[in-house]
């Protein structure tokens, strides 16, 4: 029926065409005109009714979709944007009567009775919002489209009703925007920071308002930083989970974006140069059409634009979309930016707790790994140390205090401090965790409270003795990864008495086991076993079972392991400390890379010379360049801050870690074939190394690989 199939697309503007009569333009005109009328109701067009030939110039002109039902068959003459919305129905549409033409469609209350009730009752009808269906004249299939559509009866000179002219004017685009809007408000509610905003808000900008250029700015201090994207660029972090690469900008900054955002005030260009003056490259100097919105918000200034390479006129529709859409950004923002103060705030909080760094010993290798649970936001009450003893012998322990706030943060701390006291006084188990139980009950009843549930397991190694002395408070057993050289690895967990938590009046005992070179200790919290709806046996077993099966004993490597061993999600916190017991001592080295852009290759050439001096082969030297110098550069650009490289050589392996001191979240297998600034990513790492991973702490985040040495 008229205007109830098809889609209809951007009209071209009508381009002349001969013999079309007065008013009526194009080529779609001359054949409509040249059609045999005289054979149908209308009769021969140099007899129509001045007002019918008027009506008839109308829709022959017009760019939208019209048409012309005449007489009491409704007889069919359209325009070619009717044309097009009725697909294959045309040419043969023309002088048909409707009810044929749309036979399928016409018995619809919503199709045949509205026209014909026109047409009769010479009442106009107007359907604000129609969901037309698909032309089932055509192949394949298409989404629906969705119109406002119109019918007015047509008079003639003398004021009789002759026929009905129906409009179609499609609203899919803003049907669609606005759902793209409540899609847009569902993900901003997802986003936790100002990099997850960004990413959100740039992608969104560019895909509902079909956008050649968006851009996002914050307030930093007295100066602002801003992210852009453009249409078809490439991307360093085409991965949109990777952060955005934010760019300063000054104080008094003349960008248009700066402009809306010092002063609260909207700007709408329709055709000129809005970056003329400002532009960074020849993307900027292209836009001609420029909307700039502020964000409205009490905590945080910024502002949003979206740009055209053509001119754009701003319709009040438009407008009002974009507000709607800089409010959201505004309110997410606001959110973001208190959640990086309480998160910066725990962080903080949370490395004044734990060690700045591992001891570095010849025969003993030493690796943590700490991953904070809930969302992050929070200082938690899972705590690590390892420190040399008077006796030179090497203090471990792995300790957890309930709670995820900022007390729990610092009872941690009381802890851990309390704890290396009264180790360096006297090293051995059962006198530490004594020490501590009575500090810990003097702390609950100092507190008045008596819910202080505190566990912690501490040993001591002696290398030269190859044997560990361990002792537990309500802590969950180490695990001891043994490597016999005649025999395959096997992980078993140490029996060590058990004993209540701290302060409860914990009398632990001790436990001595052989800890021989080729051993790996492995303490951990209960956050790596513990998964809710599942036995606590089974965690244990999953985890004895992946340190078993794990490719080498190496600590970082089992770190890594172990964090992963029990497939499910915790919300608690996750910490695991890793001790090996070397079988020969190796030889390290560590690098600080500074922040800028010829630091990847001053890293490759020391580390280069370092391997060749310390007579690595020369397929190990490459590939570990080559791998390390991708690390260096994605830490550079995605995290934004200095980095340390450092490596470590064994006569089995080469390990080289990247750390960097940002707090944007970590790398995960998912994004190894688009980390990398240059497309290769970390599928290069997985490719040229035996084994990697990533390391999140509350200092940033350290990615590592190891490469055997080959034998002979």
């Amino acid at each position: 029926m008229p205007g109830t199939v098809g889609r209809v697309p951007t009209p071209s503007a009508p381009t002349p065409g001969a013999g079309a009569g007065p008013g009526a333009t194009g080529s779609g005109a001359a054949t409509v005109l040249a059609h045999p009328w005289a054979a149908t109701p209308l009769g021969p067009p140099d007899g129509w009714d001045p007002a019918v030939r008027a009506v008839v110039d109308l829709v022959l002109a017009s760019p939208v979709p019209m048409a012309l039902l005449y007489g009491e068959d409704l007889v069919l003459l359209y325009n070619d944007g009717y044309a097009e919305l009725i697909g294959d129905r045309h040419p043969a549409a023309l002088g048909r009567p409707a009810a044929e033409v749309f036979a399928d469609l016409w018995h619809d209350p919503a199709a045949g009775e509205v026209v014909s009730r026109v047409y009769r009752r010479g009442e106009p009808y107007l359907e604000r919002e129609a969901v037309l269906p698909v032309d089932r004249h055509r192949a394949g299939s298409a989404e629906p489209a969705v119109f406002t559509r119109g019918y007015s009866p047509v008079r003639d000179s003398t004021g009789r009703i002759i026929g009905v002219l129906t409009v179609a004017a499609q609203t899919t685009q803003v049907t669609q925007q606005l759902q793209s809007l409540s899609d847009f408000a569902a993900a901003l509610s997802g986003t936790l920071t100002l990099d997850d905003v960004a990413r959100v808000t740039l992608r969104y900008c560019l895909h509902s308002f079909d956008a050649d250029r968006v851009s996002f700015t914050v307030d930093e201090g007295s100066a602002w930083r801003m992210v852009r994207r453009v249409r078809g660029e490439l991307l360093d972090e085409a991965d949109e989970r990777l952060p955005p690469l934010w760019r300063r900008l000054p104080a008094d900054s003349a960008l248009p974006i700066a402009v809306t955002a010092r002063s609260g005030v909207s700007s709408f260009v329709a055709d000129g140069q809005p970056l003329r003056d400002t532009a960074a490259d020849r993307h900027d100097q292209k836009i001609r059409a420029m909307a700039s919105l502020p964000l409205r918000s009490t905590v945080i200034r910024g502002a949003l634009t979206v740009g055209y390479q053509a001119a754009h006129p701003w319709s009040p529709a438009e407008r009002a979309l974009l507000a709607a859409s800089a409010e959201l950004v505004g309110q997410a923002a606001e959110r973001a930016r208190r959640f990086e103060t309480q998160h910066g705030t725990a962080q903080l909080l949370q490395r004044s707790m734990l060690p700045e760094q591992l001891p570095d010993l010849p025969r003993l290798r030493i690796a943590a790994r700490y991953d904070p649970g809930v969302d992050g936001n929070a200082a938690g009450g899972d705590f690590y140390d390892a420190f040399v003893l008077p006796t030179g012998a090497l203090g471990v322990v792995l300790g957890d205090v309930a709670g995820h706030d900022v007390q729990a943060a610092a009872r941690m701390g009381q802890v851990r401090a309390a704890l290396r006291a009264l180790a360096l006084s006297d090293p051995r188990p059962d006198a530490v965790l004594g020490g501590l139980d009575r500090l810990v009950a003097s702390l609950g009843t100092e507190g008045g409270t008596h819910e202080l549930f505190v566990t912690v397991v501490f040993g001591v190694i002696e290398a030269d003795r190859g044997q560990v002395t361990l002792a537990s408070a309500g802590h969950p057993a180490p695990l001891i990864r043994r490597c016999p050289t005649d025999g395959e690895p096997i992980a078993e967990y140490v029996e060590v008495p058990p004993a209540p938590p701290l302060g409860l009046g914990c009398h632990p005992r001790t436990v001595t086991v052989p800890f021989r070179p080729g051993d790996t200790l492995l303490l951990f919290s209960d956050g790596v076993v513990e998964r809710r709806w599942q036995d606590l046996t089974a965690g244990l077993t999953g985890l004895g079972a992946a340190v078993t099966a794990a490719s080498s004993g190496d600590p970082r490597a089992l770190c890594a392991v172990a964090t992963a061993a029990v497939p499910g999600a915790t919300e608690d916190d996750v910490a695991v400390l890793a001790v090996e017991h070397a079988v020969k001592p190796s030889r390290s080295a560590g690098m600080e890379v500074p922040a800028e852009p010829t630091a990847p290759s001053r890293v490759r050439h020391w580390m280069t010379a370092q391997l060749t001096d310390w007579q690595v082969p020369e397929a190990v030297v490459g590939a570990a360049v080559l791998c390390t110098s991708e690390l260096t550069t994605n830490a550079l650009l995605h995290a934004g801050t200095a980095a340390r490289v450092e490596i470590d050589l064994s006569p089995e392996r080469l390990l080289v870690s990247v750390a960097d001191s940002g707090t944007r979240g970590q790398v995960t297998r998912a994004q190894t074939d688009t980390l990398s600034s240059r497309g290769r990513g970390l599928g290069l790492i997985e490719e040229l190394s035996d084994a990697w991973g990533t390391d999140p702490t509350v200092r940033g985040s350290t990615v590592w690989f190891e490469i055997l040495i080959p034998s002979g």
